[in-house]
């Protein structure tokens, strides 16, 4: 208790011990270390654990009792007592909003039209808990040693095969990192790349997170435009020819949902052979392709080693995983193995075993195809019910993106959408603060059943109309 309440008590001072104590524990109580109802230790136990007398430690707790802090009783013991909180100066460290444009899609419960979620009607719960839970308790049957900082050997295994089936990527297990998701995989390759001071190429609109990541890391980023093809390498050249590294989603770009060309794929590849530079390539959805089979992963045709490929399975199994990686290029292997020791080892490996059963045993690969025909029902069922009331709209990914006219406040609309237990996306909030902003709405539809979309839809038309 004198380590949790940070009681530190200086026999030399002239403040009486049992003063002492009774104020460590209301600076305890009046920072919320201690709530109301938490029981203190008996005088014996918190004597005996401080060394002092228990008349002490009782003249304490009288003290706390005569100011209606704490209550005794004889079945109950001394416990806090209810009171009301107190107000705490403002900290302009903190702010109550935490900045909801761009980290709403995280911060909010699961509401219809989410971003960034996977749907969790259709996930087989009982044999992921099950896999989970005898993960679990090897885990606690292991021997206590520090496990591998790279990843547990048997992920990293299943992770190269399904890259190699999925996404056309050749690699060895010792070529993959297992990272806290996808911004664990972002900040260690960033540490590796040693990029500091340098520019970066980021696709506008690009994932909001990702282009703070990059100033974070104490990179400049320079937005790049988007179009029909992806990112527009020729603009990249033009206007930053000797970028540090560029930062894509070219699988299905984040948030447009079109995918890199071939022709600028073999483009943005030339550029780094021959500037040397690096391309991060964020595979966010991975094979969730609705439309189509699923185009090979930008690494996959990387012959020079110029491609770091990062995933996660936030959006195939769950966000509450924590669960990504790294697929580094062999030039690169001993750096990150060295970073991943010191600054960013692997999660807990129960977590991972239990991934790695579900990827050995077929049922992952079972899954995406499960949830490949639902994703796409609702895509289609959401652009139907859209398109009835007037609103032209078009497939993005695991998202359907709906334009708004020029004017339009995404923003005020996504945050009124909010008060209805709707949560779309504003795409303005997705383009360089810098750049010109369109205004738009994403509409995720991994969270939205079809039997809710005619209710959502006239909810929102209702607050397109308020706030154009």
């Amino acid at each position: 208790m004198a380590k949790i309440l940070d009681l530190k008590l200086d026999r030399t001072a002239k403040t009486s011990l049992a003063e002492q104590i009774r104020i460590g524990i209301t600076a305890a109580i009046d920072s919320g270390a201690l709530m109301p109802g938490a029981r203190l230790p008996s005088w014996l136990d918190l004597a005996a654990q401080l060394g002092i007398a228990r008349g002490t430690v009782k003249t304490a707790y009288e003290r706390l009792a005569d100011k209606q802090l704490v209550v005794s009783s004889r079945s109950g013991g001394t416990r806090v007592a209810d009171h009301p909180a107190k107000i705490a100066l403002s900290d302009p460290s903190e702010t109550t909003d935490l900045q909801p444009l761009l980290y709403q899609d995280f911060l909010t419960g699961t509401s219809i039209f989410q971003n960034g979620v996977p749907a969790s009607d259709s996930f087989p719960v009982t044999l992921f808990a099950r896999l989970r839970a005898h993960a679990a308790r090897a885990e606690v049957a292991a021997p206590l040693i520090y496990p591998d900082p790279r990843g547990e050997p048997e992920l990293r295994r299943e992770i190269a095969a399904h890259l190699a089936l999925s996404r056309g990527i050749e690699c060895r297990p010792s070529q993959i990192f297992i990272t806290a998701g996808t911004s664990g995989a972002l900040g260690v390759t960033l540490r590796v790349l040693k990029a500091e001071g340098r520019s970066a190429w980021v696709e506008n609109p690009g994932f909001p997170p990702s282009r703070r990541a990059l100033e974070i890391a104490r990179l400049a980023p320079v937005p790049i435009p988007v179009d029909d093809d992806g990112i527009d390498v020729a603009y990249g050249i033009h206007h930053a020819p000797d970028a540090a590294l560029a930062l894509v989603t070219p699988g299905q770009q984040a948030p447009t949902g079109v995918p890199l060309s071939l022709a600028r794929r073999v483009q943005l590849i030339e550029w780094a052979k021959r500037t040397e530079a690096w391309i991060i390539e964020d595979d966010y959805l991975g094979e969730l392709q609705l439309k189509r089979r699923a185009a090979p992963a930008l690494a996959s045709l990387d012959g020079t080693g110029r491609v770091v490929h990062i995933g996660s399975f936030s959006k195939t199994i769950s966000p509450t995983l924590r669960l990504g990686f790294v697929v580094a290029p062999t030039t690169l292997v001993s750096e990150f193995a060295e970073a991943v020791m010191c600054l960013a080892p692997a999660p807990g490996p129960a977590v991972q075993l239990a991934t790695a059963e579900f990827m050995r045993d077929g049922h992952y690969m079972r899954h995406l195809r499960r949830m490949k025909r639902v994703y796409a029902g609702r895509s289609n069922a959401l652009q139907t019910t859209l398109q009835s009331i007037g609103y032209p709209a078009r497939p993005a990914g695991l998202a359907v993106l709906l334009w708004l006219p020029e004017g339009a406040r995404d923003s005020l609309i996504a945050r009124e959408a909010l008060t209805f237990g709707l949560a779309p996306s504003p795409l303005s909030a997705w383009f360089s603060p810098a750049g010109v902003q369109r205004p738009g709405l994403l509409l995720g539809v991994a969270t939205t059943t079809e039997g809710q979309l005619p209710a959502a839809c006239d909810r929102l038309n209702q607050l397109i109309h308020s706030f154009s």
